[in-house]
C-alpha cells in the first residue's frame, strides 16, 4: 500500500496552514509531505493515542535541530529520563508555586506595562503589550532578571526560528546561535547570586537539585523558547479574537464565559505550537501508514484542534465551546509544564487587566498572522480610547 502524500506551497503554508492541513485530513490519517521531509498525523484521535507510544515515536532526536541549536533537554528526552528532569524543575512552575508566588509578580509586571500604555491612544498589542507582559513573567521564572524585554523576546524568538528552520537557511542558524550565547552568558552572570540566594527561579531550583550545568542551560532554552513567543501570541491573538468578534467578547462582559474559555479557545482556534516532532525508533505501520526506522514525523496539534470529527465548525472562534479534546499543550508524557504559568498569566492576569484598563480598545488595522509550527499574530494594531 502506498503511503498518501501531499504537496505544498512553503510560503503559503506558513502564512495559513489550516487549508492544507484540512486537506491532508480528509486525504488519510498521515501523509508525507516532501517539502517537509516528514510525515504529517493531522486527525485528533490518532495524535491523541499515538503521542503516548514514546517507544515508537519516540522525542529523543540526537540529530533534530533543537538538540543541535539548544542542547538536549527534558522535551528531547522519553521515559524516566524525561521523568526526572521534569520533577527536578516542577518546583518552580506547579500549580502552587505560580499561584502562592509567580502570580502576583504577573499582576505587577502587566500593571507596570498598561501604566506606561495609558499614555498612549494607540499600541501594536503584539510589542507594546503582550511582548513586555510575557517577557516580565519570564525573567522572573528563569531568573535571568538582567535581560531586557526586548532581549528575552528577541532570543526566544531567535530559538523558534531555528527550531522550525526544516528548510536549513543559514542566516536563521546563525541567528540561534547568536541567541544561546546571550542566554549562556546571562546565566554565567546569574549564577552566583541564585547561588547565595535561592529562590523559586528556574535557574535556582535546578541548581539547587544538582543538574549538570549544560542540562540546566539547554532547559532553561527551552523554557525560554516556550514562554516568552507562546504567551506573547496567546495574549496579543486572544485580545484580537475577542476584539474582532464582539459578540464574544459579549459572552465574558455578561458573565456567560470566562477569559479562561476564551484563552483556551484561542489557543484550540489558532494554535500557538501548531505541532510537535518524534522520530521513529523502528519500522512499524501505524494508521494504514508505512514508517522507516529514523523518519521524522509531526503530530500537527494545529491541525487536531480543527479536526471536524471532534469540534463542530472548527474554523470559528466560540469562546463557550467545549475545548476539552482540544491538544493545545499535548497529549501525552510531554503535556507543558509550564501550563499553569501560562494559564495565569494569560487568563487569570494579562487579559482581564486590559480589558478593565481599556473597556472600548478597538482594532484600527490588518492583522497578519504567520507560522506553521509555531504561529501568531505578527501585528495588532488597536486604538485604546
Amino acid at each position: 500500500m502506498k503511503n498518501a502524500e501531499y504537496n505544498i506551497d512553503t510560503k503559503q503554508f506558513w502564512t495559513d496552514p489550516y487549508p492544507d492541513l484540512k486537506a491532508m485530513q480528509e486525504l488519510a490519517a498521515v501523509v508525507h509531505v516532501p517539502q517537509l521531509n516528514a510525515k504529517l498525523f493531522t486527525r485528533r484521535e490518532d495524535i491523541f493515542v499515538q503521542e503516548k507510544r514514546i517507544d515508537i515515536f519516540s522525542s529523543r532526536q540526537p540529530g533534530g535541530l533543537m538538540t543541535q541549536l539548544m542542547g538536549e533537554n527534558m522535551m528531547r528526552k522519553d521515559g524516566d529520563a524525561h521523568q526526572h528532569e521534569r520533577r527536578q524543575i516542577f518546583p518552580s512552575i506547579s500549580p502552587r508555586t505560580v499561584r502562592d508566588h509567580w502570580q502576583a509578580q504577573f499582576i505587577a509586571g502587566t500593571k507596570s506595562v498598561i501604566d506606561a500604555l495609558k499614555t498612549q491612544q494607540t499600541c501594536d498589542l503584539v510589542t507594546d503589550f503582550a511582548m513586555p507582559v510575557s517577557a516580565a513573567a519570564l525573567k522572573a521564572i528563569t531568573g535571568l532578571t538582567d535581560m531586557t524585554a526586548a532581549e528575552m523576546d528577541g532570543v526566544s524568538q531567535g530559538m523558534i526560528d531555528g527550531c522550525a528552520n526544516y528548510l536549513g537557511d543559514p542566516d536563521i542558524t546563525a541567528r540561534c546561535h547568536a541567541a544561546t550565547s546571550l542566554i549562556d552568558a546571562h546565566i554565567d552572570q546569574r549564577l552566583a547570586h541564585v547561588r547565595t540566594t535561592p529562590d523559586f527561579s528556574v535557574l535556582s531550583v535546578l541548581d539547587q537539585a544538582g543538574m549538570a550545568m549544560d542540562q540546566i542551560r539547554a532547559n532553561i532554552k527551552l523554557v525560554i523558547s516556550g514562554g516568552q513567543n507562546e504567551p506573547r501570541d496567546a495574549i496579543a491573538g486572544t485580545i484580537w479574537a475577542l476584539l474582532s468578534n464582539p459578540d464574544q467578547l459579549a459572552q465574558i462582559q455578561n458573565g456567560k464565559a470566562s477569559f479562561q474559555q476564551a484563552f483556551g479557545e484561542y489557543a484550540r482556534w489558532n494554535s500557538p505550537i501548531g505541532m510537535s516532532p518524534r522520530e521513529l525508533t523502528q519500522d512499524t505501520h501505524v494508521c494504514g501508514a508505512d514508517f522507516v526506522k529514523g523518519e521524522r514525523i509531526f503530530f500537527m496539534f494545529s491541525a487536531a484542534n480543527r479536526d471536524p470529527r471532534v469540534f463542530d465548525q472548527p474554523d470559528q472562534y466560540q469562546v463557550a465551546r467545549d475545548t476539552s479534546k482540544a491538544i493545545s499543550f499535548g497529549a501525552g508524557p510531554h503535556f507543558c509544564a509550564g501550563a499553569a504559568a501560562s494559564r495565569s498569566l494569560i487568563a487569570d492576569v494579562a487579559l482581564p487587566m486590559f480589558f478593565d484598563a481599556f473597556p472600548i480598545a478597538a482594532l484600527n488595522g490588518p492583522v497578519p498572522v504567520g507560522g506553521w509550527a509555531f504561529r501568531g499574530p505578527l501585528s495588532v494594531p488597536v486604538t485604546l480610547t
